[in-house]
């Protein structure tokens, strides 16, 4: 008997102590919860979930969150296709609004084949170490490095190196995530709307033949597509043409068509391509 009681009450002590929280645990969930609109899982669920951050927001669960309670529009990722912004906006009962695509751009056209290289490189083949090292072996030191380190960041391989060491960003992949942005140790990338049609692809700050004789693609401020372009649409600063991106709608391709050296460009459909020298039109 003696031990059986030795049993039972510790046991019955335990129980109690447990019923105890367990009811001071309800009373808490009840009087604590923190309600959460069911309609987040349902939209969650219908975005890309990538969690890029090309909306603005750290991923798909807290834009989630805004589109519910109204503070955006389902357009304001570009990473949905326009289907897809629309079935969020038919699940919310809202307008699905309207948003221009963003995507990076490399503001450096000076490849292999029309810039010259002052030393040769022998390291880490990482942009990040190379530029470390003196800035690395390119005659430019503003110039694209070449190696890669854009490819390897971004997630959803929006960007190929070509033939002649520059990373080619696919439109149709891109996020704007930014990750290339920050690991471009040169400060090349871009983040802009698809619809921004003149763009100067070269960061360089020396001028003339100083700049041309280390790629034939730079810009060498002679300050014509300034001249040719709409009124305060271009501006030379510090050796540099430089693209007011506000005025996208004033921009037209008469900008280009004295361009020396091709350092500017006119995108027609929002894809980088190829080109002859000088300055033509980009399809």
């Amino acid at each position: 008997m003696l031990a059986l009681t030795s049993i039972l009450v510790p046991a019955l002590k335990l129980g109690g102590v447990g019923l105890t929280f367990g009811a001071l645990i309800a009373l808490a969930h009840r009087y604590f919860k923190v309600w959460v609109d069911p309609r987040i899982e349902g939209v969650r669920a219908l975005l890309p979930g990538s969690d890029c951050g090309a909306c603005g927001r750290p991923g798909c669960e807290a834009f989630a969150e805004e589109l519910v309670s109204g503070d955006v529009e389902p357009a304001i990722c570009t990473n949905m296709g326009l289907e897809d912004r629309e079935d969020v906006a038919e699940y919310l009962g809202v307008a699905a609004g309207e948003a221009v695509k963003r995507v990076a751009r490399l503001l450096c056209a000076g490849g292999s084949d029309v810039s010259i290289d002052r030393a040769s490189y022998r390291g880490h083949l990482t942009c990040g170490a190379a530029a470390a090292v003196a800035g690395g072996g390119k005659g430019c030191s503003w110039g694209c490095i070449g190696l890669g380190d854009c490819e390897i960041a971004c997630e959803f391989h929006a960007i190929s190196m070509n033939d002649v060491g520059l990373p080619v960003v696919a439109p149709a992949l891109c996020t704007a995530c930014n990750d290339c942005v920050e690991v471009c140790p040169k400060d090349l990338f871009t983040v802009m709307p698809i619809d921004q049609r003149l763009i100067v692809q070269c960061k360089s700050e020396l001028e003339g033949e100083q700049a041309e004789a280390l790629c034939r693609v730079a810009c060498t401020a002679c300050g014509k597509c300034a001249l040719d372009a709409a009124p305060g649409v271009i501006e030379m600063s510090r050796g540099l043409a430089v693209v007011d991106y506000r005025r996208n709608e004033e921009a037209g391709p008469d900008a280009i068509t004295r361009c020396p050296t091709g350092a500017i460009a006119w995108v027609e459909n929002g894809q980088f391509a190829q080109r002859a020298e000088p300055a033509g039109v980009m399809t």
